[in-house]
């Protein structure tokens, strides 16, 4: 798919790294699966990847996490 950020480069499968902010809990999921765009480097999640993410985000609001990083597992 065409990237809607930067509008020149073209997404494709790998795996980023997502950061959450909430409070005072910065959640940091490595190798989360994206389409990742060859120019700008923004990342794309599908609904069932996006959903486990903010349920992540989420569990470590409730555990009162500071800072957390976690490797993504599906």
């Amino acid at each position: 798919m065409k990237c809607v950020i930067c509008k020149h480069g073209n997404t494709q499968p790998g795996y980023a790294t997502v950061t959450l902010e909430r409070g005072d809990t910065v959640l940091v999921i490595r190798d989360v699966p994206a389409q990742i765009c060859s120019e700008c480097g923004e990342y794309y999640l599908d609904t069932a990847t996006s959903t486990h993410v903010m349920a992540l985000g989420e569990a470590a609001v409730q555990r009162h996490a500071k800072v957390e990083v976690l490797r993504y597992v599906a």
